[in-house]
């Protein structure tokens, strides 16, 4: 299968990027093809752009820029993201990556009389989000519900890619990462990917 592999997070020497390279290591053994799409080192911007907000609802979206993104998209089976979460909630990189490839003509079509969306990820069929925070488990579960994986699951990938399984490990209290959390955790990512196929 075609696996895209996206991460945000500006240290090369993050537990998110080992967390990646456990993501990709486990995919390749399994003979899937995989493609890493690190944001910080490709330096993408995440802002939208005038021409892309200004085309959003017309009569077709000016992707110019994202070409390569939208295709990386538009071609996977899987995907798995790979980011911090900050202040309970995406990464400005990560928010503006699906901020502007998420958009018309690729991960979805409006309707015409501007009522749900229609999907166009049909290809899509696993989600994992890989994410780490600072702070406990009771606090994201209990206090807060879980917000990002809410956004993710219910707000991008039941839109645009409905028949997607939507998976998300949380690592908390990442600022004391003991080395056996971090091996038992990297287990789980190992484990939740081969249950992909």
């Amino acid at each position: 299968m075609n696996c895209l592999v996206v991460l945000s997070h500006p240290l090369p020497e993050s537990l998110n990027r080992h967390f990646a390279d456990t993501a990709i290591a486990a995919l390749t053994s399994a003979g899937h093809k995989v493609e890493l799409l690190d944001l910080y080192r490709t330096d993408f911007d995440p802002r939208l752009t005038p021409a892309e907000r200004g085309s959003y609802y017309g009569e077709r979206f000016d992707a110019a820029a994202l070409e390569a993104h939208a295709q990386a998209l538009r071609e996977a089976a899987v995907l798995v993201l790979v980011f911090p979460t900050w202040w309970f909630g995406l990464p400005a990189m990560l928010k503006g990556w699906v901020d502007r490839v998420f958009a018309p003509g690729i991960a979805f079509d409006h309707a015409t009389d501007f009522g749900p969306i229609k999907p166009l990820l049909g290809k899509l069929r696993h989600v994992v989000a890989i994410t780490t925070l600072g702070s406990p488990w009771w606090i994201d579960r209990l206090i807060m519900h879980r917000p990002v994986r809410r956004i993710l699951k219910w707000g991008v990938f039941k839109a645009c890619a409905p028949k997607a399984r939507f998976a998300m490990l949380s690592f908390y209290a990442a600022e004391k990462p003991q080395p056996e959390r971090v091996m038992r955790f990297a287990d789980e990512i190992r484990r939740r990917l081969r249950e992909i196929g």
